[in-house]
């Protein structure tokens, strides 16, 4: 149980007490219908509205939810558990309804974006993997998003699973930033698995391992004469950009096109300035310049403010680990049971009860102009955007494309008040609580507990 397929499957990806509270149950016979939620309390200082994803990962694990027999083996042997209640575990499946918002969908705090209807059991047994999975991908897509609201029309590409947390974490990335409009991505396992775009360069390894500069270039263009784009800044930038010119009549000959020139390094703005004039006074107009190096959506703003002359973007690092929001406040908490609402009032933590629904207005240009937040069949304005994926533990539909959902993204980004669309500002959007659900949570706090 040590590769990467059973750590994306295997139920032992949980915290321990969501096994010691299963045995609670099992014991007392807590088994009627339990609603769960998974929502953000809080958005972080730099973000204005979030973009849910992960919800695929999420049905897979729900879909494919069993222990095996190692699994109930280990479990059976730590002592803690007993044997009726590891034969429990060996039978038990997900079979509960899965309501959730469409991966791509822009939201904002208090709004569940999935929502678990289950025995009490299964639902709890899910809540730290399903966190896990939502968290990280609604994580990264809500950074890659700026990203993509801050070089609007830029070739902007995934480049940072060296430096993300683990292997998944990296993999996710990818799949999350393409999601949220990245062009692709650098991590190979990524386009057999997802299908997304792969894109690379070269290395500084590959220029110092040559004696000669010049030489790597032309080594590496004759190697892969269909995506020719050098790295220029391993030893002086500019020099090497006057040799790309040297080298490009020597590689038209034999029918090779120098793509394009990367830069890593110094000040990105400076760089590419000067290296636009040398291609474009040594006929290499057309080669393009892509940019890399601890960039994010403020570096990327900063240098479109500028007009550096660059035509693509590698984002990595402060990406792959949202470095200025690093987590989300997020919860996945229970809302109802056995048919009766339930809130937890800690302080600072309180929840809006019962079973909820998130309705979304839109002015007659197709803005969004205000949410609602209420109680689930109680209707309201405009749409609905917890929808049904899973009823009794299979999907209902087959799973959308991840070019789909990356279309719905775009689309969300459409919609956006002009002021969200800002990668800053203070506009604030509107999220109402309705008077029913507010009801409900007085109610709910008269009560004797």
């Amino acid at each position: 149980m040590t590769d990467l397929r059973d750590i994306e499957s295997t139920p032992l990806v949980t915290d321990l007490y969501q096994l010691t509270m299963l045995q609670a149950y099992f014991d007392h016979d807590m088994r009627d219908t339990a609603v769960f939620e998974f929502f953000v309390r809080t958005l972080p200082a730099q973000r204005r509205f979030l973009v849910a994803a992960g919800l695929e990962q999420v049905i897979g694990f729900l879909e494919d939810l069993e222990f095996g027999a190692q699994e109930l083996d280990w479990i059976g042997r730590q002592g803690s558990f007993r044997p009726e209640f590891v034969d429990y575990l060996g039978k038990l499946r997900f079979t509960g309804d899965v309501h959730a918002m469409a991966e791509g969908t822009v939201f904002f705090a208090d709004e569940p974006i999935l929502r678990v209807t289950a025995p009490l059991p299964e639902a709890q047994l899910v809540e730290s993997r399903v966190i896990n999975l939502l968290h990280f991908q609604t994580m990264i897509a809500s950074k890659a998003i700026r990203c993509v609201l801050a070089a609007p029309g830029k070739l902007l590409v995934d480049f940072g699973l060296r430096r993300a947390h683990g292997a998944e974490a990296g993999l996710l990335a990818a799949r999350a930033s393409y999601l949220a409009g990245f062009a692709g991505t650098a991590t190979v396992l990524a386009a057999p698995r997802f299908g997304i775009p792969l894109f690379g360069t070269m290395a500084h390894s590959f220029i110092e391992a040559n004696e000669v500069e010049i030489d790597a270039f032309e080594r590496f263009a004759r190697s892969l004469p269909e995506n020719v784009v050098l790295l220029i800044d391993t030893y002086d930038t500019e020099a090497a950009a006057a040799k790309v010119v040297q080298l490009a009549p020597r590689l038209a000959a034999a029918g090779i096109t120098i793509k394009g020139v990367r830069l890593d390094s110094g000040d990105l703005g400076a760089h590419a300035r000067k290296v636009r004039r040398i291609l474009d006074d040594g006929g290499l107009r057309h080669t393009t310049i892509f940019a890399s190096g601890n960039l994010d959506e403020f570096s990327l703003a900063r240098l479109l403010a500028e007009e550096a002359p660059i035509d693509g973007f590698g984002v990595g690092t402060r990406m792959d680990t949202s470095s200025d929001a690093p987590f989300l406040d997020c919860a996945y908490k229970l809302q109802e049971y056995a048919s009766r609402p339930r809130r937890k009032r800690s302080e600072g933590k309180a929840t809006w009860p019962g079973t909820k629904q998130v309705h979304r207005r839109f002015d007659g240009e197709g803005i969004m102009r205000g949410d609602v937040l209420g109680l689930e069949g109680q209707g309201g304005e405009g749409i609905t955007l917890l929808e049904p994926v899973m009823r009794a533990g299979r999907r209902i539909a087959p799973p959308a494309t991840l070019e789909a959902v990356r279309e719905h993204a775009a689309a969300e980004l459409a919609r956006l008040p002009p002021e969200l669309q800002k990668i800053t500002g203070s506009g604030q959007y509107p999220v109402t609580i309705s008077s029913a659900l507010r009801e409900l949570a007085y109610m709910l706090d008269a009560r004797p507990i």
